[in-house]
């Protein structure tokens, strides 16, 4: 039902007059059915409850190319697997560990298949960074806060479809591994479905004979971390038991786009310049929860 003033009296939907049914058929083929105006409320409320981030409220799988500017083989083979992974759920219910650099649409296309399950299926579906969800966690052993660690962690367990963006966007310790893998262990053993996005290379922790001095330390820092290294070898494991792998490679549509826009200005606007500041560095998103 609607919303509205009880004393309001006007009908709302002229084809169930607000009671959520509507007759369908003739004669003796005549029944009653759930009105589309229930079907349409109901929908409005599973995407309120997917927590899908206002910045990508637009992101659909009809638009992924349209929006992110792609047309890289591996990105519509990617789009063609979210479409597949749709269609086929829930009778194939293993996730998607979804595998590429920065900016070639990981989120939009997670964001794409949650809107599908949603409004094509009416499937629950829960969309958290991974940053944030540790920093709730973290957060609820602050005393003064009146939200306890499982009342975080409960709806992470129980939804259908759970959507988990950036894996391993915070550096490791004991306790992040620790509560990745009482997160992921209870899906897995609940059989529930997990998406996942990372930049990481789904490639073993890398081993190396040093000792945990300041060459280990230096070596450490000088090569590129992988999946392995940022979750836990035994997690990537298990990653590899609940999902398909899809990779996506291409350029970061970003920042394509941003030179596109400055060189368009550049050509367009009189005494248009670009200053870069020597030595100048991106913000890093490798923070602790």
């Amino acid at each position: 039902m609607y919303p509205r003033n009880p004393m309001d009296t006007t009908k709302l939907c002229p084809v169930c007059d607000d009671t959520g049914w509507k007759t369908i058929g003739e004669g003796r083929d005549r029944r009653v059915t759930r009105c589309d105006c229930r079907r349409q409320e109901r929908t409005q409320k599973l995407l309120q409850q997917a927590r899908i981030p206002k910045r990508y409220e637009h992101c659909e799988l009809s638009n992924f190319e349209m929006m992110n500017g792609h047309s890289q083989p591996s990105l519509s083979s990617a789009v063609l697997a979210a479409q597949r992974f749709v269609a086929e759920y829930p009778v194939e219910k293993a996730g998607l560990l979804i595998i590429g650099p920065i900016g070639v649409g990981k989120t939009h296309l997670s964001v794409g298949i949650v809107r599908e399950l949603v409004v094509a299926k009416g499937i629950p579906c829960l969309f958290y960074d991974y940053r944030e969800l540790l920093k709730e966690i973290q957060n609820s052993y602050n005393a003064s806060v009146a939200v306890t660690e499982m009342q975080v962690l409960r709806p992470i367990f129980d939804t259908e479809v759970l959507v988990l963006d950036e894996l391993g966007a915070v550096k490791p310790t004991e306790w992040v591994w620790d509560t990745v893998s009482h997160i992921l262990n209870t899906r897995y053993n609940d059989e529930r479905t997990t998406l996942i996005t990372t930049n990481f290379k789904d490639l073993p922790p890398s081993k190396t004979d040093l000792d945990d001095g300041e060459r280990a330390r230096a070596f450490r820092a000088s090569r590129e971390e992988t999946l392995g290294d940022r979750i836990g070898e035994r997690m990537r494991s298990r990653l590899h038991e609940m999902c398909k792998v899809v990779r996506m490679d291409g350029e970061d549509f970003r920042t394509t786009r941003r030179s596109a826009t400055i060189s368009e200005m550049s050509q367009h606007t009189p005494g248009f310049k670009v200053t870069v500041s020597r030595g100048a560095k991106p913000p890093e998103s490798d923070k602790e929860p």
